[in-house]
């Protein structure tokens, strides 16, 4: 991905953003771009209008960390956007690469049979392990009995983007399809901006823009966000509606992974259906049990 495209376009789309009331600016006649002026950014910032719009047309190399606060700042970014605007500043200056620790890719990388074990320790809930290109990379019994549409897809690894994008049972086990697709891409966003030469993100983004125009609209958006913690509703079509709490950590052994836990409120309907899935999940395993005994 071009950098100086990445940072012009993000610079553009957060400063499209905020209006000049939110900046504590007067609004004025004659306004011919939405949002701020980039003198009005610059004088937020504390910068020239001339050093600003270097900035904005993508030369962010050799930016020092005040200034790339400053702007932070006077485009309002919260946590995510600043972490991005960082990434990208690294980026630029061809640092991100030394001080990341290299990422296997999905093809070359397995679950220790330790982190496997931690994962089928957790009987209650979903758990698995992605990463930045949302390609599920481990998973207890549930979080394969949950996703297992995901899963039908014969392409490995088997991924959330393309599941959301590209098969239309994603809109039935997302009743919020846009709220889901929303994430994803902002996921993926992040993730371009931590590890920009990541070939695999490369082919899916490529995949993903040819493919779907929902997702090119996204895409184009340059949204980025932090997915830790929150609560997400599914309709499963085995078991029915979920609510489902998550806790999404970050695995330190394993840079660039994230471990994933969905868990229902105790005594609610949701962690019914969990049960029930857990019981179809089961019967599964049983009966592939048995097809393979009478094969052999």
């Amino acid at each position: 991905m071009d950098n100086r495209s990445e940072v012009r376009e993000f610079l553009v789309s957060r400063r499209a953003k905020i209006s000049p009331e939110q900046a504590g600016l007067p609004a004025g006649p004659n306004r011919r771009v939405p949002g701020l002026r980039r003198s009005e950014v610059a004088s937020l910032a504390g910068v020239s209008i001339e050093y600003y719009s270097k900035l904005e047309r993508g030369s962010l190399a050799g930016v020092s960390p005040g200034v790339l606060n400053a702007i932070a700042r006077a485009l309002q970014l919260d946590d995510a956007e600043r972490a991005h605007l960082l990434d990208l500043a690294r980026a630029a200056d061809g640092s991100s690469a030394l001080m990341r620790p290299r990422r296997r890719t999905a093809r070359q990388w397995s679950p220790r049979p330790s982190l496997q074990w931690a994962l089928d320790a957790v009987t209650q809930g979903p758990a698995f392990v992605r990463n930045g290109r949302m390609d599920l990379l481990a998973a207890n019994r549930l979080a394969r009995a949950f996703y297992v549409e995901v899963y039908a897809d014969p392409q490995r690894p088997a991924n959330l983007a393309r599941f959301t994008f590209l098969d239309e049972k994603a809109h039935r086990f997302y009743p919020d399809w846009d709220v889901a697709a929303d994430i994803c891409v902002a996921i993926l966003r992040t993730e371009a901006g931590r590890d920009p030469h990541d070939k695999d993100l490369h082919d899916l983004v490529g995949e993903l823009s040819t493919c779907s125009d929902e997702f090119r609209k996204r895409w184009g958006a340059h949204n980025v966000r932090h997915h830790g913690t929150g609560a997400k509703y599914f309709r499963h079509h085995m078991v029915g509606d979920l609510t489902l709490a998550y806790e999404g950590l970050e695995m330190v052994a394993e840079p660039g992974l994230t471990l994933t836990i969905f868990t229902a409120e105790p005594g609610s309907p949701s962690e019914d259906a969990l049960r029930l899935l857990a019981s179809w999940a089961a019967s599964q395993e049983a009966d592939a049990g048995a097809q393979t005994a009478r094969v052999e």
